[in-house]
């Protein structure tokens, strides 16, 4: 297994906290394969660059010879997890949760060793469960110690309304770890009351407490909120080369270190070698790019990465785009906000006149693409480039209202 020290200083990067550090150096010292396991709920088709924090953290584990176990959570993806919600969650269905598992089995591998890879469906124990069963599952927990959790307690003080499933969750994912007698569990800083639940629920059933290891939750393109496929402020890690470069490209200066620290496989001392050179003057736009190609490049292969980046820069360096440009904050209904309209509002245009004029004569481009009709929408959620002319620019960052 290696040194302990050695070990540890590399499951660190990227961690916000281990619970408890010294457990788990004592079974990192045992010698013995650990098992790390790790859940997603398959609520939507394709995993973001937000889920691979948690899954570069299992590959950190595979290469320190441990095994990991993908829980994919086609049980607990129909109540729908509760945290971090002020309201309670729509669950799925189970056609969707079917052909979401089935997609996150395909793209786990772009990153994860097949070998040290055991994928499980928690449905495989928790659709065995009686009636009888569950009650007795409940009754090892109190209504006291969920309304701890900060999203109940808060929902609890104003006097919404919390669904007795939504109990059900934390309780259920805590039994996953007694079902696979997890030695260690991952997730996202949001998750740690539910991870403690697991803790708690293995010293009942007579089993060693987990070691818990908490991930931050990556910012999306905004820069402020999660990443979420449902907020549109995502790169998806099946989307196109090109597609995925130039998403990383339009983040922000500032949200560019969030994503190295958090996504990158570059060593420490280059990331922070970088810094230093952008900090002295060099342009953080060469440091966008070697971000960008790295991560096309584990997703794509590096010829992909080299195309995406000659695409990049014939398309938008090429055109003379500036280095800065106004930036706009922008809130989108569902069906998106009509591009005339957006011109106006955030000053490419002085009018609607001007705008339809401008779209007319092919002088509107989205992400360096001509646009060629009066009626195109800018979809609710993520950041677009928006080019008027040859020389009037802004970047805008969409949520969904």
């Amino acid at each position: 297994m290696g040194d302990v020290d050695a070990a540890l200083e590399t499951l660190w990067r990227g961690a916000d906290e281990i619970i408890r550090e010294d457990e788990l150096r004592e079974r990192l010292a045992s010698g013995r394969p650990l098992r790390i396991k790790a859940g997603f709920d398959p609520t939507a088709p394709d995993l973001h660059l937000g889920h691979t924090v948690l899954i570069n953290k299992l590959r950190q584990f595979q290469a320190l010879g441990h095994q990991v176990v993908f829980l994919i959570g086609d049980f607990t993806g129909r109540i729908g997890d509760p945290s971090g919600r002020s309201a309670t969650r729509q669950p799925l269905t189970a056609e969707d949760v079917s052909r979401n598992a089935q997609t996150y089995r395909e793209q786990i591998f772009r990153i994860l060793d097949p070998e040290r890879t055991e994928v499980v469906f928690n449905s495989t124990w928790m659709g065995e469960m009686s009636a009888t069963d569950m009650i007795q599952l409940s009754a090892r927990y109190t209504v006291a110690r969920m309304l701890e959790r900060d999203d109940f307690h808060k929902r609890y003080q104003a006097n919404q309304s919390i669904a007795i499933h939504e109990f059900m969750y934390p309780l259920i994912q805590g039994y996953d770890s007694v079902a696979l007698r997890a030695d260690v569990e991952l997730g996202g800083t949001d998750q740690k009351f539910n991870l403690l639940v697991g803790r708690d629920l293995q010293r009942e059933y007579g089993q060693p407490p987990q070691v818990l290891i908490t991930t931050p939750v990556l910012e999306g393109l905004d820069g402020v909120q999660k990443m979420s496929k449902s907020l549109g402020n995502f790169i998806g890690i099946r989307e196109p080369a090109e597609e995925m470069f130039g998403k990383l490209m339009s983040i922000s200066d500032t949200l560019m270190w969030r994503y190295f620290e958090l996504l990158s496989f570059r060593a420490l001392d280059d990331i922070a070698r970088l810094r230093r050179d952008v900090d002295a003057g060099a342009n953080p736009r060469d440091a966008k790019v070697a971000l960008a190609e790295e991560l096309v490049g584990r997703f794509h292969g590096e010829d992909a990465a080299t195309a995406a980046h000659r695409s990049f820069v014939a398309r938008f360096r090429q055109g003379a785009m500036p280095e800065e440009m106004p930036e706009h904050q922008l809130e989108a209904p569902e069906g998106g906000l009509s591009l005339v309209m957006t011109l106006k509002e955030i000053g490419l245009v002085s009018s609607t006149s001007e705008a339809l004029r401008m779209l007319d004569q092919r002088a509107v481009r989205i992400d360096g693409e001509r646009v060629e009709s009066r009626d195109a929408v800018l979809p609710g959620g993520g950041v677009h480039v928006l080019q008027v002319g040859k020389r009037r620019f802004a970047r805008v960052h969409l949520k969904k209202k």
